[in-house]
């Protein structure tokens, strides 16, 4: 089972938004998104739809998974770093990004998903937040770079 998330870009007092499916935890996602994505990188990642599993770049169409094309290590090879869309490289329909008006909406979407960790790209600093009720992050975005340079902080001790 994966850890789901959704991403989004505020445009004024609207987001744009996807579902990813894998790995949305803050270790993986959150990183990623905090070292590879700067707001116009954002922008095209979202305009490409929901998303199967994250990587460092947004790459080009590749099969969706290595099972009857090659083996996984060539798979890995090739495509590896590659994100892996729903509707680019699966040609999955209705997977385009979503809008919402206000945090609620949003907040919304992200609980309608299943998402556990959402991801907010405003004016090109990356921000954060949980749907678990109960989380210091629960509702909040919470700016992702700090987050994550604590985290390594605490791993450090």
């Amino acid at each position: 089972m994966g850890t789901r998330s959704r991403i989004a870009v505020m445009h004024g007092n609207n987001a744009k938004s996807v579902y990813c499916h894998w790995d949305g935890y803050l270790e993986h996602n959150g990183a990623l998104l905090n070292e590879y994505y700067d707001s116009a990188k954002a922008n095209h990642l979202v305009s490409l739809g929901d998303v199967s599993s994250l990587n460092k770049t947004i790459g080009e169409k590749h099969p969706f998974s290595y099972i009857g094309v090659m083996s996984a290590n060539e798979y890995d090879a090739q495509y590896g770093e590659m994100t892996t869309f729903y509707g680019r490289d699966r040609e999955e329909k209705n997977v385009d990004f979503q809008t919402s008006t206000s945090f609620e909406d949003f907040f919304e979407l992200c609980d309608k998903c299943g998402a556990e960790y959402y991801y907010v790209m405003q004016n090109g600093v990356w921000y954060f937040g949980t749907t678990y009720v109960g989380n210091q992050y629960y509702q909040t975005l919470t700016p992702l770079a700090e987050t994550l340079a604590s985290l390594k902080e605490t791993e450090n001790v």
